[in-house]
């Protein structure tokens, strides 16, 4: 299947690791030129930059933290300034914390809506001005399953999450005309650097026995839909939610 993404520039924020940087390098794959952003993950953010470049497509690392107005503003002015464009726009940098929702503070409240809501208003709102100019743009938010169907000690990122899948119903409604798709992608558990942790390895079985396919995603499960949500293929396509999730949730 040609793709015709030849050339075209994707922004991925949160792209020196993990689903990110799946994304970029799939992406990348397809000859796409890359800027991806990273807060604090320089070695990967380095590692992650020369991989792409190997495919041989433009690529470029931001540091900024995406919950601050003002920094992303000034990133997106560099990005603009290097690439002259923006045609994708993937959303998927995030922050979750596992807490009981009684146990949490304004400080967990905060970070995790700040970066995992804020920032992708902001990316949104900074971005579209220029898809709307060119009359054409794809946006593709990455959220968690929490975000649709509630779980237990994710209160706050679900609560954000949903936003943002809110966010982007609405901004497909409001961009449609200009051929801008705006569409979501959320996602079961997914094997990365944050699912090593104590707490997922004490209850794996536990976990595991909500998946009808009975494992953990792989980042590469998630790149393919990426790639089909930015193409051609999927220029009649907006305002919806795809769940990649091993059948964890079937509504």
């Amino acid at each position: 299947m040609n793709f015709e993404l030849d050339n075209k520039v994707a922004l991925v924020t949160g792209g020196s690791k993990n689903i990110g940087k799946e994304i970029a390098l799939s992406l990348a794959s397809k000859k796409v030129n890359i800027a991806f952003t990273y807060n604090s993950s320089e070695t990967e953010a380095k590692e992650t930059l020369t991989e792409i470049k190997k495919l041989g497509v433009k690529a470029k690392a931001y540091k900024f933290d995406i919950s601050k107005f003002d920094e992303t503003q000034n990133a997106l002015q560099k990005i603009y300034k290097d690439f002259e464009n923006i045609d994708i726009l993937i959303n998927n940098a995030g922050f979750t914390k596992i807490k009981k929702f009684v146990e949490t503070n304004v400080d967990d409240w905060n970070k995790q809506i700040d970066i995992s809501l804020k920032g992708t208003i902001y990316c949104c709102h900074l971005v579209s001005k220029n898809m709307i100019k060119n009359q054409n743009g794809r946006i593709i938010n990455i959220v968690g399953d929490s975000s649709r169907i509630g779980e237990a000690n994710l209160a706050i990122t679900a609560a954000a999450r949903g936003g943002t899948i809110a966010l982007g119903k609405s901004l497909a409604k409001e961009f449609g005309r200009f051929s801008i798709t705006v569409n979501t992608i959320s996602l079961g558990l997914v094997k990365t650097s944050h699912t090593n942790n104590d707490i997922l390895e004490k209850h794996m079985d536990k976990i595991l026995k909500s998946y009808p396919i009975k494992r953990l995603g792989e980042t590469s499960d998630v790149a393919p839909m990426v790639i089909f949500l930015s193409s051609k293929h999927a220029e009649w396509i907006t305002g919806q939610t795809f769940s990649i999730n091993g059948g964890y949730s079937m509504i």
